[in-house]
């Protein structure tokens, strides 16, 4: 019975937090469709979220590029398909690797940032100031962010798309001695723009998920300062676990069939 127990408590509890993740989205989706946004706060957020990111974004990505052409230039070049080490690169990061990470690397310090601040705004019970002047904190706290990481992860990941298959150019024609020429029109000839919008399509679905669960998480805080703790670790938990499935289920829709 024990085991019944929590099996159904799970399961109650999961449904709960899934109507409430879903209620908040379809709110402030409400207000942005309505363009009830408030554009200085918009505006501050995005400096906030997304130029704020751009160095651990391009860090990382440079690197995760670099090290794709580190394995496979040798042993392309080995093999006599040298020519192919730049779609390769370029293949795997406009489609796969530009956007999940570029949206990993956001949810670690934007959805925590966001989750920490709603939450402490609970605690010292700012949100019940708001509500009780009859103001919306979905629309005053969650549509800016919401919007400012529409916006900025989207850039946000051709940059680090850019910066990944540099990366990977200069490594191929340092170690396996590849022409930028031949990398280049490698890497052109793998993927066009259809590859970099599917991609960006994936920046917009993982921005969203970001947003919503990291303000979900800041609003349901209880607990003081220690629920703060847990609301924004649970934040960074949840959003990089809902990225990588929504990311499988965004591939087979729209790369599954080529």
């Amino acid at each position: 019975m024990k085991v019944l127990d929590r099996v159904g408590r799970a399961t109650t509890e999961f449904f709960e937090y899934a109507g409430g993740l879903t209620l908040l989205g379809v709110e402030s989706a409400g207000f942005l469709v309505r363009m009830r946004v408030r554009v200085a706060e918009t505006l501050a957020q995005c400096f906030l979220l997304g130029v704020q990111s751009w160095i651990i974004v391009v860090l990382t990505s440079l690197f995760t590029g670099m090290v794709i052409s580190l394995e496979s230039a040798q042993q392309a070049v080995a093999f006599g398909v040298g020519n192919l080490v730049g779609g390769a690169v370029a293949y795997g990061t406009v489609r796969e690797l530009g956007p999940m990470l570029t949206a990993v690397v956001v949810a670690g310090r934007a959805g925590a940032a966001i989750a920490a601040e709603l939450g402490s705004m609970v605690v010292t019970e700012q949100i019940e100031a708001l509500r009780s002047m009859a103001l919306e904190p979905s629309r005053f706290l969650v549509v800016p962010r919401l919007v400012a990481l529409l916006v900025m992860l989207p850039l946000l990941t051709v940059c680090a798309d850019v910066v990944s298959i540099v990366g990977g150019m200069w490594i191929a024609f340092t170690y396996a001695h590849i022409s930028y020429d031949s990398f280049i029109s490698s890497a052109r000839q793998t993927i066009d723009f259809a590859d970099v919008f599917k991609g960006l399509i994936k920046s917009v679905v993982f921005a969203v998920i970001i947003a919503t669960v990291g303000a979900y998480q800041g609003l349901s805080t209880r607990g003081g300062a220690a629920g703060v703790g847990i609301s924004t670790t649970a934040a960074v938990v949840i959003s990089i676990i809902l990225i990588f499935v929504s990311n499988f289920v965004l591939t087979f829709l729209l790369f599954g069939g080529q």
